[in-house]
Order: C-alpha cells, then structure tokens, then sequence
C-alpha cells in the first residue's frame, strides 16, 4: 500500500481576518501533531507540495467572470459588484492573496487527483482542501473554489468512476450541484439538517435529476447526534451504496465540524466517531482521495486529521499527545491532551429523539435511493 500526504506551509501567507471562524494556523497545528508522532515519515508514504492550480483548470468548473473577480479581489481590496459573485464583509471575506489561497488549494486537490490517476498512490490526503460549498459562479461558506469538484473532474477525465462522501456537518451543496445530472458521479453527504444549519439545503428529496436521479444521496441528523447513533446509520447508508455503484476512486471529504465542541454545529460526534467513519470508508475505498473541510475548533481540527490519516496508514497511535507537542498545544489553546476524547453522555430524551429522527431519515434513503440501484 503506498499512500501520500499533501501540504505547504504557504499557508502562512493567507488570513481570512481576526474575526473569521476558518483559522489558516489550524493546518500547521495538523501539520505539526503528525509531525510529533511520527506519521509524516511513514514506510511507503511519501509526503508532496502543491503547486498552486492554472488558471485553466480551475476554468473547467468556474465561471470565467468569477474568476477574474477573484484574480481582481487578490490585492485585498473590494471592487466593484464583488457582492455578485458572494465575496465581501461576512462569510467569504476579501483578503491580500485570496486568488492565490484558492488556486493553492485547487493545485493541492488536482495533485491528489493525478497521484491517483497516475497509480502513484492507493490513498492520498491533501487536508487543506474540501472546500465544498464554493459553485461555479459563487464564492459560498468560506469556499471560493471547489477543490472537490476539480479533483472529482480530473479523476472522470482519466476515465475514472468516482464517488464522493462527506461527512462533513455542512452539506456538501456545491460538490452535489455540480455533478446533480450525473449517474458517473455518487455524491453522498451525511450532515446537521438543513432547517436548522447552513447551507440550507441536503434533504434526502435533493436525489439528482434527469439520468442522475438516485445518485445524490444525502442523510440529514438531528441537533446532538452523538457516534453511537452516527455510526450504525452511516453503515446502513455508505457500504450498501458503494458495493452497488462499484467506484474506481472514493473522494472523501473529512470535515470535523461534526465534533461535539465545534463552534459552528449542533452534532455530537467525538474523535472516536469521526475516525470510525474514516476507517470505514478508507476499507471501502479501492482508491481514496481524502480532503479536509470544516472544522472551527482548533483542537478537534489537529487531532482529528491527526487520527485520520494514522487510520489511512493503518497505524493506531499512542492517545497521549506527546510531550514535544505540548508547548504548541497550550499557545494555541487546547483543552485536550489525549488524542481521543473522553465519554460524554446524552440524556435518554434527547438521544431517543436522535434515533427516531435519523430512523426516519433512512427509510426515506431506502425507498428514495435504493431502488435506483437495485438494493
């Protein structure tokens, strides 16, 4: 098995503002706690830089208007009609390097997509990407390219069947637009519930159109579902759907915003939830290209990425954070010391409610989504 970890420590030269939620240091704090317990020099890994994406890759999916918006957003100063294209004050900020930042990202993700392509690599990890709410004319939830959606292109370009899974808290909206009409691409997204969180949107009715009905497929959750029911509902949905649609490559979208202290999100997974999901589709993948995503808790973002790609390597690390991380973990804030997070309990009212929501939400996906692939 040979597997490829992608990172730059560009990201140094990005800063989406004092006050913005996506903090850029949490990759090198990711960086950092791999580094510390010895998985960036793993046997038969191999460890990759991007280059940031030509403007004419990042054209096969985004609008040329929108694009010379970005380029002209790259001093940090707001032009004109910005507003248009999602850019401004609040979720998508202006900023000095905002085109660079993006065809940085969409390099890191096209890169993964060649490892692949190339058979260079069974699993790959570029967790600065998953920025999966951006289309293609519309910057949307601190996304201004779809890195997913350039990667998932790449792939189908090298005759590839793919499909994708995010287990991200936020739908993944703009991945599932852009392949909505196309039975060649699964897009499945498990998330918080849209009346009830950003972007609005992944009701399990949002199946596709034309010949690519039945093949978006999405599992809204309740506020406070925690790993004991996450993790049985996501086994009754994902491996009966990959076997059926036999992928050459799984894309996957890791966000660990699902996590119980996320800022941003209701749902209640810890660390061990979040890589249990991992390991399982890293076991159904015959080919993973895994990206980051959201995440707005520095701790959660560092370990669980941390905790993911040991489980794409096959590798269980010690639970204490090692010593030689400690000083960067108390600068930036963490509560945490062990890798994996103590129990918590959720009132039996709550939890009850949890389950019967998500049980419905299932019988929707089977008489929905499986008949379409004759599950």
């Amino acid at each position: 098995m040979k597997t490829a970890l992608i990172h730059s420590e560009a990201w140094r030269d990005f800063d989406y503002g004092p006050q913005h939620p996506l903090r850029m240091e949490r990759l090198g704090l990711t960086w950092r706690l791999m580094e510390a317990f010895g998985l960036t020099s793993l046997p038969g890994s191999t460890l990759h830089r991007p280059e940031p994406a030509p403007e004419a890759a990042i054209a096969r999916y985004h609008h040329p208007e929108y694009i010379a918006m970005l380029k002209a957003c790259n001093g940090g100063v707001v032009p004109p009609a910005a507003a248009l294209f999602g850019l401004g004050p609040g979720d998508n900020p202006i900023f000095r390097g905002v085109w660079d930042c993006a065809r940085l990202v969409g390099g890191g993700s096209l890169l993964a997509a060649d490892l692949i392509a190339r058979g260079e690599v069974d699993r790959v990890f570029h967790f600065a990407g998953g920025l999966h709410h951006a289309v293609d004319q519309r910057a949307s939830g601190f996304c201004y390219v779809n890195d997913a959606v350039l990667a998932i292109m790449r792939l189908r370009e090298r005759g590839l069947r793919v499909a994708y899974v995010d287990i991200d808290a936020h739908h993944g909206d703009g991945v599932q637009a852009a392949f909505y009409r196309d039975p060649n691409v699964l897009t499945i997204s498990t998330h918080e519930r849209g009346e009830r969180l950003f972007p609005g949107t992944g009701f399990v009715n949002e199946a596709g159109e034309g010949a690519g009905v039945g093949y978006s497929v999405n599992l809204p959750l309740e506020a406070y579902t925690d790993s004991a029911v996450y993790l049985p509902a996501f086994e009754e949905i994902v491996p009966p759907l990959l076997d059926a649609f036999k992928p050459d490559v799984v894309v996957a979208q890791l966000g660990v915003d699902a996590h119980r202290t996320d800022p941003l999100t209701h749902l209640q997974l810890d660390i061990q939830g979040f890589v249990g999901a991992v390991r399982r589709i890293t076991e159904l993948s015959p080919q993973l290209l895994a990206l980051g995503g959201g995440g707005y808790d520095l701790q959660n973002v560092a370990r669980g990425w941390t905790a993911a790609w040991a489980a794409m390597n096959d590798v269980e690390p010690p639970n204490d954070l090692p010593a030689s991380y400690a000083e960067t973990a108390r600068s930036a804030g963490f509560r945490a010391t062990t890798l994996y997070d103590g129990p918590v309990a959720i009132p039996d009212e709550i939890q009850g409610a949890v389950r019967d929501y998500v049980g419905r939400q299932l019988t929707k996906v089977r008489e929905t989504i499986f008949p379409h692939h004759r599950i």
